[in-house]
């Protein structure tokens, strides 16, 4: 997540109105598939353990939420539109909210400023 520390800040400022989940979907960037140089080294995942142990390279960063994994049919990736990121917002069970394509247009200052209407 390229504004990872953007997106731990909403958590710490509206954890007590919102409920945040991280969903690791399939790697954007893989190493045997269409990389950039000098990424973090994930291969594609075979298998829902090889998605757990890339996911655990986001748990370094000490993410403020629950992360949890997609499928390995990548049901919430297709679902969602989600690849390579996506943010999104729902309120009753409802899509609210659904961010751009990450990373150039994933914006969680529009999530701040719905969250700061909430309030």
């Amino acid at each position: 997540m390229l504004k990872f520390d953007e997106f731990n800040q909403l958590i710490k400022d509206f954890s007590s109105i919102a409920d945040f989940l991280i969903i690791y979907i399939e790697e954007a960037h893989a190493v045997d598939g269409w990389a950039f140089k000098n990424n973090v080294i994930i291969k594609n995942h075979r298998s829902l353990e090889d998605r757990k142990i890339a996911a655990q390279l986001l748990q370094k960063n000490h993410p403020l939420c629950p992360v949890v994994l997609d499928t390995m049919e990548n049901l919430s990736s297709s679902k969602y539109a989600a690849l390579p990121e996506r943010l999104y917002m729902l309120q009753g069970g409802k899509v609210i909210y659904k961010g751009g394509v990450g990373p150039w247009n994933y914006h969680p200052q529009e999530i701040r400023a719905i969250l700061e209407k909430l309030k």
